[in-house]
């Protein structure tokens, strides 16, 4: 039989780890990106093509497909993979990020959060038994555990409050996934840390989520504003208060050269939709930085985007086009510079993954800090 959930380390170099997790539906190399398919669409691309790219998971969002178009709607459709042909591993947030999000929107207790839909104000409680839930009725390879995530600059004793809530939820979500039958029996469940930017309440979620038990460990509460230094100075902890042998998961990370310090520091798994995003607002991410393709020092540029980079947008279409297609407001230019964005990620996670194999991570870190310069116009 595949195997169920199976993480392994094949190298390492310094803390950066590169390995692998097979499941059921095939394998995942890490360090890994995953594109976002929040309501079960890598917005601006097909299914297929996000593949062809080199992504061996994406990632669907339980607050939206719950609302829109309804998570038994879903199984009844055969599941998410079916639904939006996929056949490849996917992971499902827990909704709670987005439901914290709604902070005039939502009432918090011990059961769970009550909620008004962004959409239609409709009333709807998700607690981390009906988190797991919907997520079973997705069909989610990879199943993360309900948790709050607070504002890192809330005051300490809200932190620590929020952060033992969580914990509570990470036990409740632990047994609500295992009740899952044959689902628990093919997927895997992820706790998630909490602490924002404290040490000591990280070091105390950590013991707490392995206490439980996981297969993975997410370091949450990070990209919400704090900064990439505050960032790196919990990634310069954090990821060593959790099981070594277990995949390490950084939640809505990020920029390019976040990735890069982030799997310096031990990091296997990513997820942002910044790629996708930026794709569709005319920012491109290069191996030189990211450039504005709005701007009009492209207009006459018969030059590809990236010349380093073989993705069908970069080898077919001009700078002077993807300028022309960005000013214009067509749909074409979301479709390719997204295109391009997906590929330039996949293609700094396998550059990751063979240096680290190499041992020669620290120097390729280095050269693309000094090639990777932020705000190239």
């Amino acid at each position: 039989m595949t195997e169920r959930f199976k993480f392994s380390i094949a190298a390492t170099d310094g803390k950066a780890r590169t390995g692998s997790i097979a499941m059921q539906r095939g394998t995942i190399a890490t360090p890994a990106f995953m594109p976002v398919g929040t309501a079960a669409t890598v917005k601006a691309m097909k299914p297929e093509s996000v593949r062809a790219l080199g992504a061996d998971i994406i990632l669907g969002n339980t607050y939206h497909l719950m609302l829109r178009p309804g998570a038994e709607r879903v199984a009844k459709l055969g599941g998410l993979h079916n639904f939006m042909n996929w056949d490849r591993p996917i992971l499902t947030d827990s909704g709670g990020y987005q439901v914290m999000s709604l902070s005039d929107l939502r009432k918090l207790t011990e059961e769970g959060v009550e909620f008004r839909s962004h959409i239609d104000g409709s009333k709807h409680m998700l607690t981390p038994e009906r988190s797991m839930e919907i997520q079973r009725l997705l069909g989610s390879d990879i199943v993360m555990a309900f948790d709050e995530c607070p504002r890192a600059d809330r005051p300490r004793e809200e932190i620590a409050a929020s952060m033992e809530l969580s914990m509570r939820w990470a036990k409740r979500s632990r047994d609500g996934f295992d009740s899952g039958g044959e689902h628990a029996a093919r997927s895997a469940l992820l706790g998630i840390q909490q602490g924002a930017l404290d040490e000591e309440l990280r070091k105390i979620s950590a013991e707490k989520l392995t206490d439980i038990g996981f297969d993975g460990y997410a370091v949450g509460g990070l990209a919400v504003g704090e900064g990439q230094e505050a960032m790196f100075g919990v990634l310069d902890y954090a990821p060593g208060q959790l099981p070594e042998d277990k995949p390490r998961y950084l939640m809505g990370v990020g920029k390019p050269d976040d990735l890069v310090g982030a799997v310096e520091r031990g990091i296997d798994m990513f997820d942002c939709v910044l790629p996708t995003r930026s794709g569709r607002n005319g920012q491109a991410f290069t191996w030189n930085g990211a450039i504005n393709l709005r701007n009009a020092r492209f207009a006459e540029d018969t030059g590809p985007l990236d010349a380093r980079c073989e993705c069908p947008t970069c080898s077919t279409y001009s700078l002077a086009y993807l300028h022309h297609l960005q000013k214009s407001g067509e749909i074409l230019g979301a479709m390719l510079v997204t295109e391009h964005n997906l590929a330039f990620y996949q293609s700094l996670m396998k550059a990751m993954r063979g240096a680290i194999a190499g041992g020669t991570f620290s120097a390729f870190a280095a050269d693309f800090r000094r090639d990777y310069r932020k705000d190239r116009k």
